[in-house]
């Protein structure tokens, strides 16, 4: 009961910091109403993508069938120095879906028992390499190029300082030095941090313009910062003259095949998408989108990836966290394998050379985890059968 009571009076105390700095600050900072963003600060990562305005992402007018046959998952797996059954892996790491794709066809799938196959579980930074996707699109269409600066698109955001220098193959890479860090909030106060008021923003351009200054000159040093990704979202969207969402559903998620609407979080209904977070499906049509890598780009005969946007995503140019290999919103923790990776333990795994993709969905609040899950995730993902 006193543990009840302590944890009690720590949420009240939670709550009271988040009104105090919902009334003085919140309607200047661009955040939703202080309840919705009470809502938000205490929800758990997958109740998140309700809790934000989102856009429709249409699936296909005829899903891809897909074959679904056995596979059994090791008895075993070795996780932070210590073997332990695979089904206890799923449970410490806070799994809600787990699924394996080998040749387009789902080999093994597991849901939480909170969960269904059609849930919409958010990716979190899963979605910067869906913005890549984009991205390598326009630029094979002719419509951007890497060496174009952010601010030929948005020539009002211009300061005079090394910001006006950043380019789009610069953002692609996290090399842009823009100065909003990723240092996500650990209580009511870190509510004021940048990257917590980009997520919660109901204003992406006005973020925009009140966050110029810079922490390196571009091109000169890399770290990984959702920002980068948020300036491609506003590209995309500005160079299409729509909705992300829309230019996403029409050209990726509908020839992928995609069997159920997925949602993109935006900051306002007919706004900004956050291209760096924020997108939501179903662990199935991840898998879908994860196989488009696995098979170089290709559904079947149509190729819906360029073959030198392939060869982008396939070559790491920096090194960052746990000094895996980073390059055009895509990680490379192992030689030959291909990671989207997204915060609370949300993963895209892909291997091409073993055609196989693995999606864990999960809500883990352990960072920690990433790295013994991506070398879990490695060893399925290589096994030949």
């Amino acid at each position: 009961m006193k543990i009840l009571l302590r944890s009690s009076r720590i949420v009240a105390v939670g709550l009271i910091g988040i009104f105090l700095l919902a009334f003085s600050g919140l309607r200047v900072a661009h955040y939703p109403n202080p309840i919705a963003t009470a809502r938000l600060g205490l929800a758990a990562p997958s109740a998140t993508p309700k809790l934000l305005p989102a856009h429709l992402v249409t699936p296909a007018a005829t899903p891809t069938q897909l074959q679904v046959v056995q596979e059994e998952m090791p008895y075993g797996v070795l996780f932070n120095g210590r073997q332990i059954k695979f089904g206890k892996f799923l449970k410490e790491t806070k799994t809600n879906a787990f699924l394996v794709m080998r040749n387009g066809t789902i080999t093994y799938e597991w849901y939480n028992k909170k969960f269904t196959p059609e849930f919409q579980f958010p990716s979190y930074s899963v979605a910067k390499t869906l913005t890549s996707l984009i991205i390598g699109k326009l630029i094979s269409e002719g419509k951007i190029s890497e060496s174009d600066n952010f601010i030929k698109y948005f020539p009002e955001l211009a300061n005079g300082s090394s910001f006006d220098k950043v380019t789009i193959g610069q953002l692609l890479d996290m090399r842009s030095g823009v100065g909003v860090s990723d240092n996500y909030p650990t209580g009511p106060s870190g509510w004021g941090v940048a990257i917590a008021q980009m997520y919660a923003s109901t204003d992406i351009p006005w973020f925009m313009g009140n966050n110029r200054k810079m922490s390196f000159d571009p091109g000169t040093d890399a770290e990984y910062r959702s920002v980068d990704t948020q300036m491609l979202g506003m590209i995309i969207k500005e160079v299409t003259g729509g909705k992300v969402a829309d230019y996403f559903s029409t050209n990726f998620w509908q020839p992928v095949g995609a069997q159920y609407p997925a949602t993109w979080n935006v900051d306002h209904i007919g706004g900004q998408e956050k291209t760096f977070c924020c997108f939501n499906a179903a662990a199935r049509d991840y898998a879908r989108i994860g196989n488009l890598l696995a098979m170089g780009g290709f559904v079947g005969e149509k190729q819906l990836v360029s073959a030198s946007w392939i060869t982008r995503l396939s070559n790491p140019v920096e090194k960052l966290d746990h000094n895996w290999g980073y390059g055009a919103q895509i990680w490379h923790p192992y030689p030959g394998s291909l990671m989207m990776l997204g915060l609370h333990s949300q993963f895209v795994y892909v291997v091409p050379k073993t055609r196989t993709v693995i999606v864990k969905l999960s809500d883990s609040l352990v960072d920690a985890d990433e790295e013994p899950t991506a070398a879990i995730l490695e060893a399925l993902a290589t096994k030949i059968n």
